[in-house]
């Protein structure tokens, strides 16, 4: 469960211990009982309950927005309300539903997963070296006096590509989401936009989504034509979850 600090952010002056509680006790101990009640279950429960009280407001909207990243999709949620709504009311549903478009239709939000640069089509090319689903825009290819390519790679939540390694460096500016990038025998970094990951020649590593964000990184390499992707092996569910894990603890 990532830390949350929504509380201590927003009450740190006027209610600390409500902010404290809201962090630590709620989302930290609470919604952090994965063994539980899968997230993506936990969410949908919540969403059903806020939506049912009638309180559709900032807080829907910041779970639907966390239920996305556990996984809910658009047409699950909008069969839900459209379920709910006769018996907690049809003018609730018409309240919410502006909001789930909004979000799940990756409005300009500030939480958006529609990446700056658009997010391409699914990169079946590479699918065979990745696990989860991602996708690929092309920006600068290679031509004839240019040897340099540079392209925008988004990752669906949990998805990451296998353990490679280059003969070129490449660099990778991060635009969106939040990712990990690691390298063999190396703590996993944590990856969120802004951020810039230099990955030197030959050196093992991968790099993804975390299991609950969407992640997008523009990825670039230059000398491309005498450059080489040695692709491995996948990064294991274990090692993914320790990555993920490390994170959270920080």
């Amino acid at each position: 469960m990532k830390k949350v600090t929504a509380g201590r952010d927003a009450w740190s002056q006027f209610a600390p211990q409500f902010g404290e509680l809201n962090d630590a006790v709620l989302f930290g101990q609470v919604w952090a009982r994965d063994k539980q009640l899968a997230p993506r279950d936990r969410s949908m429960i919540t969403i059903a309950a806020i939506f049912s009280s009638g309180m559709i407001g900032d807080a829907f909207k910041a779970h639907l927005r966390m239920g996305k990243a556990n996984g809910i999709t658009k047409e699950e949620i909008v069969e839900m309300i459209t379920q709910l709504a006769f018996y907690c009311g049809w003018p609730k549903a018409w309240a919410a539903l502006p909001l789930v478009k909004e979000v799940f239709d990756d409005a300009p939000d500030g939480n958006s997963h529609e990446p700056i640069f658009g997010k391409g089509n699914e990169n079946e090319a590479y699918a065979r070296y990745f696990t989860g689903k991602s996708y690929l825009q092309p920006m600068v290819a290679p031509s004839e006096g240019n040897d340099v390519n540079v392209a925008n790679v988004t990752f669906e939540p949990g998805c990451r590509n296998n353990w490679h390694s280059h003969t070129r460096m490449q660099i990778l500016l991060v635009t969106d989401g939040e990712g990990l990038y690691q390298e063999w025998g190396k703590p996993a970094r944590r990856l969120q936009k802004g951020d810039i990951v230099e990955i030197p020649v030959g050196v093992k590593h991968w790099h993804g989504a975390t299991a609950r964000s969407y992640f997008t990184h523009i990825a670039l390499m230059g000398d491309v034509n005498n450059a080489k992707n040695e692709w491995l092996e996948p990064v294991s569910d274990e090692q993914y979850g320790e990555a993920n894990k490390q994170q959270q603890d920080k």
